[in-house]
């Protein structure tokens, strides 16, 4: 069913939930889902991909609009912290002379964590920034064998 919509919200989001959801509007039903898992601005989180390869990851995290000096990395109990924080510049508060109709850019933090493991250390992670793409290399833990047991019968009397 196409319904108006202003600014790229649909105007009857919450009017028509669940009326519709039929098999036949499975692209409905879906977006319904993410619209409860993530919230009305999924938009805004820190989409990523995340690649494997033989002996490590690669993560590409999009953070458009973000410059470098506003993003952290932390490792933290085997956890690695993505950090972004933006605020609003000087120059922007002075032209200040207008009303808002819609505003989409903002000013706020966000952050996300991947557990890496326990083994990883800071400096085997690299990190690289360029284009509004964050690119991380992340070593894979090396693999434990499982230490095979020496059995230990006790000898039985009689």
């Amino acid at each position: 069913m196409m319904t108006p919509s202003i600014f790229g919200e649909n105007l009857f989001d919450d009017l028509f939930d669940g009326f519709f959801d039929f098999p036949a509007y499975d692209n409905r039903a879906m977006e319904k889902a993410q619209r409860k898992l993530y919230g009305r601005h999924a938009m805004h989180m820190m989409k990523t991909d995340v690649q494997e390869h033989d002996d490590h990851y690669e993560v590409d995290i999009d953070l458009p609009g973000f410059q470098k000096e506003e993003l952290s990395l932390e490792l933290k109990d085997g956890y690695l912290v993505v950090g972004a924080a933006k605020g609003l510049s000087k120059d922007e508060e002075d032209k200040k002379t207008g009303r808002f109709v819609r505003r989409e850019r903002y000013a706020g933090s966000m952050s996300r964590s991947f557990y890496v493991g326990e083994e990883v250390k800071q400096e085997d992670i690299h990190a690289r920034y360029e284009s509004g793409v964050l690119k991380l290399a992340i070593p894979k833990p090396e693999e434990k064998k499982p230490q095979v047991e020496e059995k230990k019968y006790i000898a039985i009397e009689g």
